[in-house]
C-alpha cells in the first residue's frame, strides 16, 4: 500500500523545486508549460510507484522523469514545434547528460523566487503565482490565504503567466538592487505560507508541519544569501521558529487543539526557542525595525515566565499597530490590553473592531467576556463564532469551551 501522505509530502516539496529548474536552467520561459511538465511527472509517478512502491530516492526519480518529458518535447511533436523549440537555447542542448545537482536547485529556486516577485506585477497577482509556483498552494489555499474567491484567484493567477510571458522574462538577469527591492514581497509569501501551515484554512489539520518547515527552509535558505540585507529575514525565521516551538504542546489536547494558556509549558521545544533568540538577536543588529522584528519579539515574550511580560507584549502591538494595521494584529492587541490591563478597556477597543464575518473575533469577544466574568455574554459570543466555524475540529474546539461557559455560568 502506498503511504499517501509520504507521496503528497514528496510531491509539494518537489513542485517547486521542478518548476524552478526547468524555467531557470533549461530556459522554459512559459511557465503554462513548465507546471505540464511537472504534472506529468507527478501522473507517471503515481502510476509506477502505486505498482512497485516509492523508490529509494524518489526524489532524484521525478528529477530525471521531468528532464526526459522535457527534451522529449512530452512526446507530442506539435508541442515540441509550438512552444519548446522556441525555448531551447544552442548552448544548452547537451544539459540531458548531467544531473540536477542541489546546487542547480537552490540557484534556481532563489531566482525564481524574486523574479516572481517582479513589481511590475502587482502585489495580489505576485502573491498568487508565488504561492502557486513556489509553495504548491492549490487555488482553495490561496483564496483563504488572501481572503479572496476561487474565480478572483484563477483571473490573477491567468493574467500573472499572460504577463511573464508576454512582458517578463524568467530568463531576466537580476542585479543586486532587483534583489533588495523584491526583498520584502518575498518575504510576505514566506510569512503567508508559514501562516496558512500555522492554522490551516482550508483542511482539518490543525497544524500543517509541511507547509511550516517548508516556509522555514526557504527563511533559512534566504538568510544564508549575500544578495540583500539579511536582518528582515532573519528576523521572519525567529519568528517562525518561536511558534513553531510549540506545535507539540499545541496539538496535546483531547480536541488536538490548545490554547496559548492551557499548553503544558514543558512539551514547548527549547532547541527551537534558542535557535530563535539566535536569530533575533542577529537580526538586531540592524537600526531599522520591521514588523517581523516586532512580531519575532512578541513571539519571544510569549515563551518567557515574567511579571511584565504582558505589559512587554501591549507595548510591542503598539508599536506593530503603527508599521502595518490589520484586523489580526488589531485582535491580538487587544487580547494582549486585556492580560496587561483590564479586560473591560480590551472589550471597548474590540467592539470598536466589529468584525461580523469572522469566527476568530467572535472567539477573542468570548474570551475577553469570559475574563471579565460575564458569562452570558460570552455565550452570546460562542454561538455566534459557532455558526461560522467551518471546520470540524474548530466546531469541536468552540463547543468545548461553549459548554464550559453554560457550566460555570449554572445556564
Amino acid at each position: 500500500m502506498i503511504d499517501n501522505q509520504k507521496l503528497s509530502d514528496i510531491f509539494k516539496t518537489e513542485y517547486s523545486n521542478l518548476i524552478a529548474v526547468l524555467s531557470n536552467y533549461y530556459g522554459v520561459n512559459d511557465l503554462q508549460l513548465a507546471e505540464d511538465i511537472v504534472s506529468e511527472t507527478f501522473v507517471k509517478a503515481m502510476k509506477s510507484w502505486s505498482h512497485k512502491g516509492i523508490p529509494q530516492y524518489p526524489r532524484a526519480w521525478l528529477r530525471k522523469v521531468a528532464q526526459n518529458l522535457y527534451f522529449e518535447g512530452i512526446r507530442r511533436q506539435k508541442i515540441f514545434d509550438d512552444k519548446i523549440s522556441r525555448e531551447l537555447k544552442e548552448d544548452r542542448l547537451d544539459f540531458d547528460t548531467v544531473d540536477i545537482t542541489e546546487k542547480i536547485i537552490e540557484d534556481s529556486q532563489l531566482r525564481m523566487i524574486f523574479v516572481l516577485c517582479d513589481p511590475r506585477l502587482n502585489r495580489e497577482s505576485q502573491l498568487c503565482i508565488a504561492l502557486r509556483i513556489l509553495c504548491g498552494f492549490s487555488t482553495d489555499e490561496i483564496s483563504k490565504a488572501l481572503l479572496s474567491n476561487k474565480e478572483s484567484i484563477n483571473k490573477k493567477l491567468y493574467r500573472a503567466k499572460k504577463t511573464l510571458k508576454s512582458q517578463l522574462s524568467l530568463q531576466v538577469e537580476l542585479m543586486e538592487e532587483d534583489y533588495q527591492e523584491r526583498l520584502d514581497n518575498v518575504l510576505r509569501v514566506i510569512y503567508l505560507l508559514f501562516n496558512e501551515g500555522y492554522y490551516s484554512s482550508t483542511i482539518e489539520e490543525e497544524i500543517r508541519h509541511d507547509l511550516c518547515w517548508e516556509a522555514m527552509r526557504l527563511g533559512i535558505f534566504l538568510s544564508n544569501q549575500q544578495h540583500f540585507q539579511v536582518y528582515h529575514v532573519q528576523a521572519l525565521v525567529s519568528l517562525m521558529c518561536f511558534h513553531a516551538s510549540r506545535f507539540k504542546a499545541r496539538l496535546s489536547g483531547e480536541s488536538g487543539n490548545l490554547l496559548y494558556d492551557e499548553q503544558d509549558k514543558s512539551q514547548w521545544d527549547v532547541a527551537l526557542i534558542k535557535k530563535g533568540r539566535q536569530y533575533l538577536n542577529l537580526a538586531s543588529r540592524d537600526q531599522k525595525v520591521s514588523k517581523y522584528h516586532v512580531e519575532a519579539t512578541i513571539a519571544f515574550w510569549h515563551t518567557q515566565e515574567d511579571e511584565q511580560k504582558w505589559e512587554h507584549i501591549l507595548m510591542l502591538y503598539n508599536k506593530l499597530l503603527t508599521i502595518e494595521y490589520s484586523p489580526i494584529i488589531a485582535m491580538n492587541h487587544s487580547y494582549a490590553l486585556a492580560k496587561a490591563q483590564s479586560p473591560k478597556l480590551a472589550i471597548e477597543a474590540a467592539l470598536k473592531l466589529d468584525l461580523v464575518d469572522n469566527v476568530h473575533y467572535f472567539c477573542l469577544m468570548a474570551e475577553l467576556y469570559k475574563m471579565a466574568n460575564e458569562s452570558q455574554q460570552e455565550v452570546l459570543y460562542l454561538n455566534e463564532a459557532l455558526k461560522l466555524a467551518n471546520k470540524e475540529n474548530q466546531k469541536t474546539l468552540i463547543q468545548r469551551k461553549l459548554e464550559s461557559a453554560l457550566l460555570g455560568g449554572m445556564w
